[in-house]
């Protein structure tokens, strides 16, 4: 698919079939995450890929968005290596690209994802959950499977709206 069609039909999905995500899947998917830019290339992100049903299970408690991470085949958790970061605002992007270059990877797989934010109230607990360090910090789940819906069909505010100057 050329790349503007992916990005125009690419939509979050929230419910998924029973069907398995390979692990050699996964690691495409994060590795297409590595190659997004980061200042200075210090690569800030560090994922932690979570399939295990118990452990879904308990991530699910932390989040009002349970049915979804019980739902999907596999999650990818997105953190912030701290311990790697010179600029906070430039890592935060990276982390954003990385994302989107997930998300992205995943719909052009045919599968499925959404990016969950609303977790980040119980970051800690995560981290925890996966055995991150301390310099590891959550900036958001990715839940992902083969998808059980199409997904919403929303438009975009058009250019008028969304450029306020031009010279």
């Amino acid at each position: 698919m050329e790349i503007f069609e992916l990005i125009k039909t690419r939509r979050s999905i929230r419910k998924f079939t029973d069907e398995p995500v390979s692990d050699e899947t996964l690691n495409k998917i994060i590795e297409a995450g590595t190659w997004a830019p980061s200042g200075l290339n210090n690569q800030p992100w560090k994922f932690a890929v979570v399939k295990d049903d118990g452990l879904k299970e308990q991530i699910s408690r932390l989040t009002r968005y349970s049915k979804i991470i019980l739902s999907a085949n596999a999650l990818i958790a997105v953190f912030l290596d701290n311990s790697e970061s010179y600029d906070r605002t430039k890592d935060c992007q990276a982390i954003g690209a990385c994302m989107q270059n997930m998300l992205l990877t995943i719909h052009s797989m045919g599968l499925g994802a959404v990016w969950l934010g609303e977790i980040l109230k119980s970051k800690d607990k995560v981290r925890e959950l996966v055995g991150g360090s301390e310099d590891l910090e959550l900036m958001a789940v990715v839940a992902l499977g083969h998808p059980l819906e199409n997904g919403g069909k929303k438009g975009r505010k058009g250019l008028d709206k969304t450029v306020f100057f031009r010279k």
